[in-house]
């Protein structure tokens, strides 16, 4: 990302009187949605903004503390006087990038069962990530059938659509995918682990691998080749692999 990502205006726009935020990059918008902001995209831009029918010390709590979470993971907030203090929040994690680390498994795997491992936290049937995934999405079409609105029970079924002809799909497919490379146990042809090698053009010979060094192995043994050649016997050299020639029969 370039460096005008790490900076970002957040204040009330003087033509709306929302509280926006303009610019930024991924994790900077992701923080802005975790603290209440909603994502406006626009056909030249994108930015964030308050909720809507916000009392004034709602918004002024909710843009000091985006305000804070921004300046705690070192991005330089424009930020208007009554939303810029010094308060700060501890950085966490999120959930989804804990479940993005799967991918960085799979980025290092080198053999099947590594990458069946990691899928079977996708597709265990009692608590994967999917089956999870479906219950949250079960939980909102619940909450949606009983809210009331006209558009209410047609989301609730769209979401419960999704989670038995869509997330199943996915599931299903995974499922099988795990369960194949569980039996294969195959290393990945493009990928092998670290020889602590050498090749003869590396200018760092010098350097110590990091990893663990590689088990003994028995040293084979090597022919001398290097003795004088045999005499050959007879005026010509028998190939190998030619019979050889028979003795003349007696007249």
């Amino acid at each position: 990302m370039a460096l005008a990502d790490r900076c970002l205006p957040l204040g009330r726009d003087e033509h709306s009187g929302e509280v926006v935020a303009r610019g930024g990059d991924p994790e900077a918008h992701s923080i802005l949605q975790r603290t209440g902001f909603v994502p406006v995209v626009r056909l030249h831009e994108t930015y964030h903004r308050l909720p809507v029918a916000l009392d004034a010390a709602q918004e002024k709590r909710l843009a000091i503390r985006a305000v804070a979470r921004l300046r705690a993971v070192k991005y330089h907030v424009e930020a208007d006087e009554a939303f810029d203090t010094e308060t700060r929040e501890p950085h966490y994690l999120p959930l989804g990038s804990q479940v993005a680390h799967l991918a960085e498994q799979i980025h290092e795997a080198t053999t099947s069962d590594e990458v069946s491992d990691v899928l079977t936290e996708l597709t265990a049937s009692h608590d994967g990530v999917l089956i999870a995934l479906g219950e949250v999405l079960t939980a909102a079409a619940a909450f949606y059938s009983d809210l009331g609105q006209a558009p209410d029970p047609h989301t609730a079924k769209r979401l419960q659509y999704l989670v038995e002809h869509r997330l199943g799909v996915i599931w299903s497919d995974l499922t099988h995918m795990r369960n194949d490379l569980a039996d294969r146990h195959q290393g990945h042809p493009q990928r092998r682990a670290c020889a602590a090698e050498v090749g003869p053009d590396e200018r760092e010979a010098s350097a110590v691998c990091a990893c663990p060094p590689l088990p003994a192995r028995n040293p084979v043994a090597v022919p001398d080749l290097t003795g004088p050649p045999r005499r050959a016997r007879g005026p010509r050299h028998r190939a190998l692999g030619s019979p050889a020639p028979r003795p003349p029969r007696g007249r």
